[in-house]
């Protein structure tokens, strides 16, 4: 409730009735207190449900009858703070409709300037120190309001009443252009003046909400190179903010879900299928048939886009790998050699905050990276239980902490392969625990022991438990859903350590977050060079290739690679790793086929790999087999490697291979989910992993599945990939704390 405009809301319906009593908000929720006639009184109680400020979420609301006050008229109290934190803290939200017309209005006392905000938008969640959200706790601290915001911020019938952002020009925080040497440049509108430099080519590091942009001019492809060469990011698309629906409808296909997510609060960066790139720097997304777009969600970005800009790569300011900056002298010692002009404010940001990515898929928008926009806002489970921390992974990392019915998730923070990245993770961890007064009876973390997030849980002298990382994929996709299951859990990803010490990632496990068999997996397959095959799928490939033939095939990719090296560690088993994982069966396909034989970043081979399909399913599939083993059953990969690598030197195209390779893996996986069924009589399936961020496998599998009359569970609220992996963790860990746990059999 709070931060959304609720006890103003509340305090013009009390006094329309003529009710007397208070409103004040406390940290377990917000309490009312209302006395009136009685037909009055319901319909105000019905009134708070149905006209809430569309901000607001009520979760629950109790009544009961306490005895009648003197008094007069009806006021909103100070916040309470109590030992017991419950209340929720809203995300930052984007600048509103009345906020951007009074920005751009010259009459208007806050014309261009670049913090305004009200009840209905502003930052929020990374300004915010601690409870309860007023304005002492946040970090306008410092900056004291002058009378006339003093009066909106005091007037209940004001859209500005304890808008704990409010400011002016006159009192609140101010914008700088900075020069690569640290000092300041002056200038009547030093917005307009970082607009003048983008339109020259130039690259602003721009301190937004939660951290830290590089921008650029979108249609100047020399200053997009100049930005991959110096930010050091090759091949991976870039996202672009562009200045208005219309003209994300020129560039973009856009269906009535894309539309409802780009103009939304929440504001993220939507994954939109190209129209055309005529105009566009070809360097943003070469390549990809989609483009990462979003609409200026900040005062400043309006700005930018007043002064005759209308598209500009928006990227987080980093080295490539590296987390968000976030703080000014950050800024100008981590990005020098990257930024031409550092544009900045004196506003505190708490806590770094990356933008939110979305896709709509199959009828939904779905997170692949949830963070500004959505979080803090919890995830809803279905029971209540004790306080439990999920560490996450470490790729894509996330922190999950489950108090009460709610599970709140962290913001994305990132690959934890770096220091900076771990000094986020802590300083996230604590913080999470501080902002909402919960101490976790377990925390819960991967079963790899070399990674960060598990070192980390085992420093902290509290109880722990290690989860096997794709029984937490499981449980992660069945909370989002609300759902106890058992289930059957299709769990396809690129890396996650198995129980048995080898890379799994192919897994149809059956089961709930009590624990789970492994009924099925991929055929197991041998990763010479470990980490070192996961840069250069070729490697990948050539493990494949020698569990899938006696003799080894003479392919295309092959020539001008050093593969005896290679094939020799395979001949003796030198640093080679057994693999069941689906990531890596997309990463040798792709290579065999002459495709991204080396990588720049995560999934670009698998990436090409589906984009070659060109959203099309393949008529005909490639061999496979299922075989059952020691009581498991196993996918058999070597039959599809054979037909693929057979397909390559008859001279099949790649786009042809692909659409036979998604083929066989929806029928394969149609086969053994019917298997699993039929063994258990269990009719409710969960897709989770990142594979699964593959529209095309993704749509095809559920739209075949549910025709087929199962009842298909996926995600939509926490990204399928190891973004959603702390709150899997995090529900079994309650699992275990209650005795039922189990683990994987």
């Amino acid at each position: 409730m709070q931060g959304v405009g609720f006890r103003p809301f509340v305090y013009r319906l009390a006094t329309q009735y003529a009710l007397k009593g208070f409103i004040r908000n406390t940290s377990s929720g917000v309490l009312i207190e209302v006395q009136g006639i009685p037909s009055l009184l319901e319909t105000f109680c019905s009134r708070l449900k149905s006209d809430a400020p569309p901000l607001a979420k009520i979760e629950t609301m109790e009544e009961c009858t306490v005895a009648t006050l003197s008094g007069e008229g009806f006021m909103i109290g100070d916040s309470s703070a109590d030992s017991e934190v419950e209340t929720l803290i809203p995300p930052d939200i984007a600048l509103c409709s009345d906020c951007r017309s009074e920005l751009l209005d010259p009459a208007n006392r806050r014309f261009r300037y670049p913090f305004i905000n009200c009840t209905n938008c502003g930052p929020r969640y990374t300004i915010v120190e601690r409870l309860p959200y007023d304005r002492p706790f946040t970090s306008m601290h410092g900056f004291s309001q002058c009378p006339e915001c003093e009066k909106e911020y005091h007037n209940p019938f004001d859209r500005r009443f304890h808008a704990q952002p409010n400011a002016c020009p006159v009192c609140g925080p101010s914008l700088s252009l900075i020069d690569t040497a640290g000092k300041s440049c002056t200038f009547q509108d030093v917005a307009a003046e970082a607009a003048v430099l983008l339109k020259m080519g130039r690259i602003v590091a721009l301190k937004g909400i939660g951290g830290f942009h590089l921008a650029v001019d979108a249609r100047n492809d020399a200053a997009v190179r100049r930005l991959r060469e110096r930010k050091g990011r090759q091949a991976k698309p870039f996202a672009v903010m562009m200045r208005d629906m219309a003209l994300a409808g020129h560039f973009c296909e856009l269906s009535e879900g894309e539309c409802t997510a780009l103009t939304s609060a929440e504001a993220p960066v939507v994954l939109l299928k190209k129209r055309t790139v005529e105009g566009l720097s070809p360097s943003i997304a070469q390549g990809n048939d989609r483009l990462g777009v979003m609409l200026p969600y900040t005062p400043l970005h309006t700005l930018l886009f007043d002064e005759a800009l209308d598209v500009l790569v928006m990227t987080s300011a980093n080295f490539s790998e590296e987390p968000l900056v976030n703080e000014d002298e950050e800024a100008l010692l981590r990005l020098k050699g990257i930024a031409d002009a550092f544009l900045m404010h004196n506003r505190p940001i708490y806590l770094k905050c990356d933008d939110s990515v979305t896709i709509h898929s199959s009828g939904s928008l779905r997170q692949i990276r949830r963070s500004r926009g959505y979080v803090p806002a919890p995830v809803y489970l279905r029971e209540n239980g004790p306080v439990v921390l999920g560490t996450g992974g470490e790729l894509k990392n996330t922190i999950a902490l489950l108090k009460g019915t709610h599970a709140l998730m962290s913001q994305h923070i990132g690959d934890m392969k770096n220091f900076e990245a771990y000094r986020h993770f802590q300083h996230v961890a604590i913080h999470l625990q501080h902002l909402f007064q919960a101490v976790p009876e377990l925390l819960v973390h991967d079963l790899h022991p070399a990674y960060m997030t598990t070192q980390w849980a085992l420093r902290q002298e509290r109880p722990v438990l290690a989860v096997q990382h794709h029984h937490a994929h499981l449980a992660s996709c069945l909370a989002e859903n609300r759902d106890a299951g058992p289930a059957i859990g299709l769990v396809l990803d690129g890396t996650g350590y198995g129980t048995d010490g080898t890379i799994w990632g192919g897994e149809l496990l059956i089961g709930d977050a009590a624990g789970a068999e492994r009924f099925a997996s991929f055929e197991s397959m041998p990763l010479p060079g470990g980490d070192a095959a996961v840069m250069q799928p070729w490697r990948a490939a050539l493990g494949y290739l020698s569990r899938s033939f006696s003799t080894m095939p003479d392919l295309p990719f092959m020539k001008e690679r050093s593969i005896e090296p290679v094939l020799e560690l395979l001949q003796k088993g030198v640093s080679v790793y057994e693999t069941s994982s689906c990531g890596r069966l997309f990463d040798a396909v792709a290579a065999l086929c002459g495709m991204q034989g080396e990588i720049t970043y995560e999934g670009e081979a698998a990436i090409e790999l589906m984009l070659a399909a060109g959203g099309t399913m393949g008529h005909s599939a490639f061999r496979y087999a299922l075989q059952e083993e020691n009581g498991r059953w196993i996918m058999m990969v070597s039959p599809i490697i054979q037909d693929a690598a057979s397909a390559v030197q008859q001279g099949v195209s790649a786009s042809e291979i692909s659409r036979r390779f998604h083929r066989t893996l929806v029928t394969c996986f149609s086969d053994i989910i019917r298997k699993a069924s039929q063994a258990t009589g269990i009719k409710t399936v969960v897709l989770s992993g990142g594979v699964f961020q593959n529209v095309l496998l993704f749509e095809t599998l559920v739209r075949e599945l549910e025709g087929a009359g199962y009842r298909v569970l996926t995600h939509a609220l926490v990204p399928s990939n190891d973004g959603g992996l702390s709150l899997g963790q995090a529900i079994i860990g309650r699992s275990c704390l209650a005795g039922h746990y189990r683990g994987i059999q």
